[in-house]
């Protein structure tokens, strides 16, 4: 592992949003409002699906704390909307992977990690054939309804 920002969201209550590749447009819009109506501790996500990249977007907006859990090594060059966040302290980087890019492999490694180190789990878009079902089953005391 390796970190880059504020180690002390690890400690705070942490709700994770998983959300899959393919989403109905009226749950994109759900998830939206979710992201913008406050939260209680940090969210921590891969924000690597369209829509988690989206919901990054908004809880930064929101100045909510957030936990980016990578499936690949760390950045080599910061992205410019995680700048502030990261001088903030709002902001933690976490890589779980030193592949230089992320795979199926590694991304079901970093959701696994993102499970288990959250208190709820919000989960969208899942469906059986989804990578994200086994984690639902498994994790399914943790999962916001």
């Amino acid at each position: 592992m390796e970190y880059l920002g504020n180690t002390e969201l690890l400690s705070m209550p942490k709700t994770a949003f998983l959300a899959s590749s393919t989403i109905a447009p009226d749950v994109v819009l759900r998830c939206y409002d979710w992201a913008t109506d406050g939260h209680e501790g940090c969210v921590v996500s891969g924000f690597s699906s369209r829509l988690e990249q989206d919901v990054l977007h908004f809880l930064l907006r929101a100045k909510v704390s957030v936990i980016m859990v990578l499936a690949r090594r760390m950045y080599k060059e910061i992205p410019e909307e995680l700048k502030a966040p990261l001088e903030q302290g709002r902001l933690l980087i976490v890589s779980t992977s030193t592949a230089a890019r992320q795979s199926r492999p590694t991304a079901l490694a970093r959701n696994r990690y993102i499970c288990e180190m959250a208190d709820r789990i919000m989960m969208v878009g899942v469906t059986d054939g989804s990578s994200l079902y086994g984690l639902q089953e498994e994790f399914r005391n943790k999962l916001l309804l």
